[in-house]
């Protein structure tokens, strides 16, 4: 897991070095701070999935291949079978596959997230990245907390909120949680 953080930050930090911008510039663009974003582009601290999303939008590339350095070619259509998804390791007790890692220039980004049982029994973490998110439970319970309000899900319960807003998850019942979550 701690190489992949660093090939990760290492595709940042090249992105960032073409573009002759100073690490802490661009994290004042991004309204990230300047000392976490330095961690996570050290690749002493793994960057949230909603910083690498807007790092994403920023340079105009696909998520996938900041995450996976392979870029994606599909531009009609892809399918992605049962079980073929990709894992993108992101956070401990949190399991991301991503539905549409080879599709190019997506205006969206689909995955199936497992929360894990043991999230229950933590606070809800919270992240804000920009944009909107949808998230459809698949199975068992779903707490989610959004900028204060705190809202259980059951299968087939969606919520669409404004991702700009602290939110946070964490599965109920000590079981996992599995839900499809789509970040515009």
């Amino acid at each position: 897991m701690k190489e992949v953080i660093k090939e990760i930050a290492g595709r940042v930090r090249v992105l960032r070095e073409i573009e002759e911008i100073a690490a802490e510039a661009l994290a004042k663009e991004l309204g990230f701070d300047p000392s976490e974003y330095t961690l996570w582009e050290s690749g002493e601290k793994d960057f949230p999935m909603g910083a690498l999303i807007e790092i994403a939008a920023r340079y105009k590339v696909d998520l996938s291949e900041l995450i996976s350095g392979t870029a994606s070619k599909l531009k009609t259509f892809c399918v992605t079978r049962a079980g073929q998804a990709p894992e993108v390791s992101r956070r401990p007790m949190y399991s991301y596959w991503n539905l549409a890692y080879n599709f190019h220039r997506k205006k969206a980004e689909p995955f199936i997230v497992e929360a894990s049982a043991e999230t229950e029994n933590k606070p809800v973490n919270l992240n804000t990245h920009p944009g909107q998110e949808i998230n459809y439970v698949l199975e068992g319970r779903l707490l989610i907390s959004i900028s204060g309000h705190d809202i259980e899900l059951e299968p087939g319960d969606c919520v669409y909120y404004d991702s700009t807003e602290p939110h946070g998850m964490k599965a109920l019942g000590g079981k996992i949680a599995r839900f499809i979550a789509i970040v515009f």
